[in-house]
């Protein structure tokens, strides 16, 4: 298994980044909030999962290794695959997640695509034991880097919404809405998870 990568960024798209580790460049796909830590020609470590499948091998990392625990953990529960996984961890930290399941809250787990209340039920069902408490790192590297604001934080918002399975219509909607309340607010722009975030709860109230 790889469980980690280090190396230089040698490029970033809306899905994923690939890494160049002693001259291979491998690529890896990963959430927004992890893409926005990530910038080309600059060193970097990403904790990874190795999926293998009968036609495929996917490398998929992670901000820390306690979001790529998490992402494994999420696998074991009936009907969770990679994508769900990495769905969940794209639109809740692992913390939200482990409180979400804790707590019960259908609302926050229906927030992912792809989950409904029977699947969010199952989760609760299957992971309770198993996710720990909120705030429990046991075995994490750390906590994931703080995501960077960046010029394109629309772009790579829009891009975590449509890969998650929304329109583009929606998206742009979504990232409008959300910009309007930063700007009444006289805030800074947003970081690229935090904007991801308020887009999807804004796509879940519509």
């Amino acid at each position: 298994m790889i469980a980690h990568l280090h190396g230089t960024v040698a490029g970033v798209s809306p899905d994923g980044a690939v890494i160049d580790v002693g001259g291979v460049g491998l690529r890896v796909q990963c959430t927004p909030d992890t893409l926005a830590t990530l910038k080309p020609g600059e060193p970097a470590r990403v904790a990874t999962s190795l999926v293998v499948r009968e036609d495929s091998l996917t490398l998929f990392g992670f901000g820390s290794d306690d979001e790529r625990n998490v992402f494994e953990l999420l696998q074991t529960a009936s009907g969770i695959g990679p994508r769900i996984a990495l769905a969940m961890l794209a639109v809740h930290s692992p913390d939200a997640l482990r409180k979400a399941v804790a707590n019960e809250d259908l609302k926050a787990l229906t927030m992912v695509p792809g989950i409904g209340n029977k699947g969010a039920q199952r989760i609760i069902l299957e992971m309770k034991d198993r996710l720990g408490a909120p705030g429990d790192l046991t075995g994490a590297h750390g906590p994931a880097p703080a995501a960077r604001a960046a010029a394109s934080w629309r772009d790579q918002v829009a891009s975590g919404l449509m890969n998650l399975g929304w329109s583009a219509r929606d998206a742009d909607a979504a990232i409008a809405a959300v910009e309007a309340e930063y700007e009444q607010a006289g805030g800074a722009a947003p970081d690229v998870a935090t904007a991801l975030r308020a887009a999807l709860r804004k796509l879940s109230k519509a």
